[in-house]
């Protein structure tokens, strides 16, 4: 059971949820289960850009380049569709 990672929503009503490793979350996260919205899912538009506690790969430069314009200044953001599940994680969506 030592693959199984779990995802948590602190200060939300949602409960967590266990991910295999190196699954990605936007495709498993719904308005259901989390309170992560998604638009295009391919890290262009910005919708799902949340802050992560947890240790994961840093992003790719693309998404970097998102994350510069949209939370210059959050080491911890993220897009959640481009995050690679390595682990445990806490994820606070950021409104922007």
């Amino acid at each position: 059971m030592s693959d199984l990672c779990k995802i948590s929503f602190p200060g939300t009503d949602y409960p967590p949820i266990n991910l295999q490793l190196h699954q990605n979350l936007s495709e498993h996260l719904t308005i259901q289960n989390s309170p992560v919205l998604f638009g295009c899912r391919t890290g262009i538009c910005g919708t799902c850009l949340v802050e992560v506690i947890g240790k994961i790969p840093p992003p790719q430069p693309d998404e970097q380049e998102m994350l510069d314009t949209l939370a210059p200044n959050n080491c911890n953001a993220r897009l959640a569709c481009q995050i690679d599940i390595t682990g445990n994680l806490e994820i606070r969506v950021l409104r922007q």
